[in-house]
């Protein structure tokens, strides 16, 4: 079909614990690691078994979610994803859970949302999301018989988000949350999304060829690839701002020192951080200097009462600013 695809995939910790024989009581942090490292091994060697009955090579791309928070290292990843499609390989990706600490839990982590942000990464048409369920129902389709399922999604509203229920139960909902907020991250980006049933025979054939499978989330090319960037990044720190400063970055304005009320975190410049709670954004200087800068509009206020700031103070300049809900 000429279509080039990307499989993120889970299941290292459970495919080694399979093999070393160790149950849920017996894992820790260090032996869940243990087990994904002998379990990431088996797991591709299983994926590259069954794609070589077809002709067709693997690689193995282990991240983090740290990875999308370094621009040369998001870039990189590019590059890489880029040069495997024109080698005809086909990329699988995983999370590290080898080096990961906070990503393993009882669930092995988020793949609906890592999978989300490979596709915004890599600028992908479809994200197509696997679950135990057709897709997303108004109600739970387990426990009531009239749940009316719902066909396509143009935007995601808090009606959307209730269909999806709450963390606890959603995992007898085929895990909907955690799909809805993945569908939300692929339609930002210009990414189709469904979410269909994994147990459909050729369920993903049939969904790129269009038929009418699973539930929809038409894309919403909301952000640019640096935008993207930027709103996905791990932030290294917070700063919080004034209303008139708040009101100034909305009017397209910069961050300059004298708007700035806290600076938390240690960050350096170039890093992201959170602006408040309504953005985030790239920072001209790191933590320390900005802290400075903040005492020194402070003093010069008090001294003269005007606070005037040089341009080559603007903590952030508008345009490396993102705006989130």
């Amino acid at each position: 079909m000429g279509v080039q695809s990307i499989i993120v995939t889970s299941g290292a910790i459970g495919s080694g614990s399979s093999e070393l024989g160790l149950d849920d009581l017996q894992k820790d942090i260090p032996h869940k690691q243990a087990c994904a490292a002998v379990g990431q091994a088996a797991l591709m060697l299983t994926y590259r078994e069954v794609f070589q009955r077809h002709g067709r090579s693997v690689g193995q791309l282990l991240l983090t979610y740290n990875a999308f928070s370094d621009r040369k290292v998001y870039l990189n990843l590019r590059k890489t994803v880029d040069a495997l499609f024109e080698l005809g390989v086909i990329p699988i990706v995983n999370e590290n859970d080898v080096i990961s600490t906070d990503e393993i839990g009882d669930t092995f982590g988020d793949n609906d949302k890592l999978s989300a942000l490979v596709a915004s990464k890599v600028d992908a048409d479809l994200l197509i999301l696997l679950t135990d369920v057709d897709g997303l129902y108004d109600r739970n389709p387990e426990t009531d018989r009239d749940a009316r399922f719902i066909d396509t999604v143009d935007e995601i509203t808090k009606d959307i988000e209730l269909m999806a229920g709450d963390g606890r139960s959603g995992r007898s909902k085929g895990g909907m949350k955690s799909k809805i907020n993945a569908a939300r991250i692929a339609m930002g980006s210009g990414c189709n999304a469904v979410i269909a049933n994994g147990r459909e025979r050729d369920v993903i054939l049939r969904v790129v060829r269009g038929e009418n499978v699973g539930t929809l989330f038409s894309a919403k090319a909301l952000y640019t690839n640096r935008e993207r960037w930027i709103l996905y990044a791990i932030p290294r720190g917070k700063i919080t701002v004034d209303a008139g400063a708040e009101e100034a970055l909305k009017d397209e304005g910069s961050l300059l020192p004298c708007g700035i009320t806290a600076v938390e975190g240690r960050f350096k410049a170039g890093d992201v951080v959170r602006l408040g709670t309504f953005a985030k954004g790239v920072v001209n200087f790191a933590s320390g200097e900005i802290m400075q800068l903040k005492a020194n509009c402070e003093k010069e206020k008090k001294d003269n009462g005007n606070g005037k700031v040089h341009n080559d103070s603007v903590v952030v300049d508008h345009c490396n600013i993102v705006f989130h809900d």
